[in-house]
């Protein structure tokens, strides 16, 4: 543990040289002037105080003397203190955000897959409290350094003042170091598991948040109450834990610069007795030591710190050396316009799980409308997520215009393939800021354009501040209906050559449904569509139906002939219509 906290450090230091130098030198700055402060002290004391009090008279110019030395190096103490601090936060909270964005990013990159094998909850801790703990060391880390800078100046100051004296040093301070090391070793496993409870509570709380709907709607207050406190009661234990180390190891650290006083005290008064050394030289070295404690301890907090701080690391580690990227190619974006999609002989499972799809081809040619229809675990929501790219095939091929989708670049397919998913989501933003997503190129005109093809520009227009209207968290203020819209809209802003409806309208109106895919028809850039149906209504508009059972592709062909031809599709779309009615 101690050689990984140490190899931390390193790294810290490399990627933050110029701040620690900063922090460390301000650091040394204050370590010998605190050297020097405890040697003034004894300066004044032998040769200003003494013999004031034994000739009963003060002499003015010494007096003034000593005062000025006090006071200069009291001013370069505080400036220390002043580089000490500002060179490590500026340390910590560079490396912090350093590392946030860099984990940000890593989430960005690693496929949808890896994302829903790890709980939203962990992967917030990840971002926040392991990076905190990661790099919490380092407050202390420059001043920790300035202290071994001060232990070796005040034990070669020792050895200049009485090898005797210097001797109780050279035994205490090893001894602060064994200590140090001990409660390190002794603290470890107890941090670790505290570090660990932190993100399942976290977990458990994001999970209860997320579901607030569900936990009211069901009266299930009280067994996530008691979920979360079973969580928070093991993190308390652990943390216990953790403070029980703490308060049998902190009393000894900080005792131990208080009896090398005392033994300092009792050796310095035989040493000067035999007239081995002056009063001054007995009053500089017990000084020295009452103020070695403080700093000594920064060492301490260091290696204290480092059990927490390599947990926190080794968990952020995991993210930013995760597997499974999506390598992309460099191909530009299709012709704008209407694309063609291709699916040949088209394998998937999840994660090593049995397959999901087997041999599945089928093709959308450009300009035209193609339903997938299937029973549930049928495998369409999974051909909608292949056909965005949010995840590869295990084998087989899916393109776009011809081309292999792993060959385009992740602009180019973000341009040209747009899906909409089951559960729509909204941002805590306005209209405006839900449709466009921040991106420039798309005006209010296009907005409006966007919106009148969903079906939603109605709606819109009624708000309060229309496309200024915030929606709140997740759309709270807009019903299921007005969500899908919205999320359809976004989608059909970009202008996308394949659009995909993953049962993207299921909570709208059978009307307001039909007018939507009539509406993208008939629209200037019309585009191709894929879209996951169940209703009969919706099924009928396509022009081409892709029957689905069990993964592989049953039937394909209208939806006349299918209702003709295969008994399995015609029983479940007479089922469909049973539960509409």
């Amino acid at each position: 543990m101690l050689g990984r906290g140490l190899r931390l450090l390193g790294r810290a230091i490399r990627d933050e040289p110029g701040m620690f130098l900063f922090g460390v030198l301000g650091s040394s700055l204050f370590a010998i002037m605190t050297v020097a402060s405890a040697y003034v002290v004894g300066a004044v004391v032998g040769r200003v105080a003494v013999p004031a009090f034994s000739a009963h008279r003060v002499v003015a110019g010494s007096l003034a003397l000593g005062a000025a030395l006090i006071i200069a190096v009291s001013i370069l103490k505080v400036i220390g203190v002043f580089g000490r601090r500002l060179g490590a936060g500026r340390m910590q909270f560079n490396l912090e955000a350093r590392y946030r964005r860099q984990v940000t990013r890593r989430y960005l990159d690693l496929p949808i897959a890896w994302h829903q094998r790890h709980a939203t909850g962990v992967l917030l801790s990840n971002a926040n409290a392991d990076i905190e703990a990661a790099w919490y060391p380092i407050a202390p880390f420059p001043f920790a350094v300035g202290a071994i800078v001060m232990l070796v100046a005040a034990v070669v100051s020792l050895l200049l003042v009485d090898w005797v004296l210097a001797l109780v040093g050279i035994a205490l301070f090893p001894l602060l170091f064994g200590v140090n090391v001990l409660y390190s070793r002794s603290v470890s496993g107890r941090v670790t598991r505290a570090q660990q409870l932190r993100a399942e509570v976290s977990a458990v709380a994001h999970e209860s948040f997320d579901g607030a709907l569900v936990v009211k709607a069901m009266g299930r207050e009280e067994s996530e109450t008691r979920r979360f406190a079973e969580r928070v009661d093991q993190l308390r234990d652990a943390m216990i834990s953790v403070g029980r180390v703490r308060g049998l190891f902190d009393p000894v650290l900080n005792a131990l610069p208080t009896l090398g006083t005392v033994a300092v005290l009792l050796v310095g008064a035989l040493r000067l007795r035999s007239g081995a050394i002056n009063i001054g030289d007995v009053v500089s070295v017990s000084f020295l030591f009452t103020v070695l404690g403080f700093p000594v301890q920064a060492i301490g907090y260091v290696l204290a710190e480092l059990p927490r701080s390599v947990v926190g690391w080794e968990r952020v580690q995991r993210v930013l050396t995760a597997s499974g990227d999506m390598v992309y190619g460099a191909e530009s974006r299709p012709a704008a316009g209407a694309t063609a999609l291709r699916f040949d002989r088209v394998d998937f499972a999840y994660s090593d799980g049995p397959p999901v799809l087997q041999d599945v081809s089928f093709e959308v040619p450009v300009g035209r409308t193609v339903a997938l229809v299937g029973p549930t675990g049928s495998g369409k929501s999974t051909i909608a997520s292949l056909a965005a790219r949010l995840v590869d095939p295990d084998s087989g091929t899916v393109t776009l215009d011809g081309r292999p989708l792993p060959e385009l670049s992740a602009a180019a397919l973000a341009g040209s393939v747009a899906l909409v998913p089951q559960v729509p989501f909204v941002f805590d933003d306005t209209v405006r800021g839900n449709v466009t997503l921040d991106r420039g190129d798309i005006d209010d005109a296009e907005v409006w354009q966007a919106l009148r093809l969903a079906q939603a520009d109605g709606f819109v227009a009624a708000l309060p501040d229309s496309l200024n209207t915030a929606v709140g968290e997740r759309g709270t203020s807009l019903s299921g209906g007005q969500r899908q819209r919205l999320t359809l809209a976004r989608a059909l802003a970009g202008r996308p050559g394949m659009l995909i409806l993953d049962d993207a309208t299921s909570a709208v109106d059978p009307r307001v449904e039909s007018a939507i895919l009539g509406a993208l028809r008939t629209a200037e850039q019309a585009s191709s569509v894929l879209v996951v149906a169940y209703r009969r209504a919706t099924i009928a508009l396509a022009d081409e139906v892709i029957y689905l059972e069990q993964g592989r592709v049953i039937a394909r062909g209208t939806h006349a002939e299918l209702l003709d031809t295969v008994p399995g599709y015609a029983a479940l779309v007479r089922a469909y219509e049973q539960v509409e009615a």
